[in-house]
């Protein structure tokens, strides 16, 4: 069976994340390499463990988090369904099994918030796993923008985690900000994102905590404990 240690050494999927990097920071986008690519990964493997999902469920989860950002390359327009179309064949070629190439292109394939939405365990995972990646670090170095709402938002980010707590069945999602920026503007780009990660977690059969400087944002229960699955760094 496919590993991600087999795409990790993979040449073809190398370049494509690759690519895909230098494009987003060409254009100005915050971090989308290899330490994205790697937080994603290991987020979204780490909820379906959480959640007990079968050992080959976590693996495809941290596969299809791994290479979720390919279409990158392309265009960062409609770079979910891109890099679904370019992941198939060469998981193919590498031969993987046809109902688990499914599974992980149909998971990049909606892992966009413009036109996504869970249609399996892996996508949800993928979904919420992406969309809690946001943290300092994803400003590149030298690069910081206070003009630019994304870099000041990204930037105020001191500490962000993801922590299932799989008997109450809660996902939440903690940020600690500092006051170069606001949960006020952090709402403004994370929205829409936050309400997919809403629904992702039902697909997943739990609840969905954002959780700001301490303080509940669309919940009234705070997690005490739990499991942290991946802290943003």
């Amino acid at each position: 069976m496919i590993t991600l240690r087999d795409i990790k050494a993979n040449d073809n999927f190398c370049a494509l994340i690759k690519w895909a990097g230098k494009c987003m920071e060409t254009k100005g986008y915050t971090e989308h390499g290899i330490r994205h690519c790697s937080y994603v990964s290991t987020t979204a493997r780490n909820i379906l463990s959480s959640l007990d999902y079968p050992e080959r469920v976590r693996e495809l989860a941290a596969i299809a988090g791994y290479i979720h950002d390919i279409g990158n390359s392309v265009n960062r327009k409609n770079h979910g369904p891109t890099g679904a179309c370019l992941a198939f064949p060469l998981l193919m070629e590498m031969g993987m099994d046809i109902d688990e190439i499914c599974m992980i292109t149909s998971a990049v394939g909606n892992h966009e918030e413009e036109t996504g939405s869970a249609v399996n365990e892996v996508s949800a995972a993928i979904i919420i796993a992406d969309k809690s990646d946001a943290h300092r670090t994803r400003v590149g170095r030298g690069k910081y923008n206070p003009e630019d709402i994304h870099d000041r938002v990204n930037y105020a980010i001191r500490q962000s985690k993801v922590m299932v707590d799989s008997d109450s069945r809660i996902i939440q999602f903690s940020i600690e900000m500092d006051k170069t920026s606001s949960v006020m503007e952090f709402m403004q780009i994370y929205m829409t994102r936050m309400i997919m990660c809403e629904n992702a977690a039902k697909y997943l059969g739990c609840e969905f905590q954002l959780v700001a400087n301490g303080q509940p944002i669309n919940n009234q229960s705070v997690i005490s404990g739990g499991r942290v699955d991946e802290e943003s760094a």
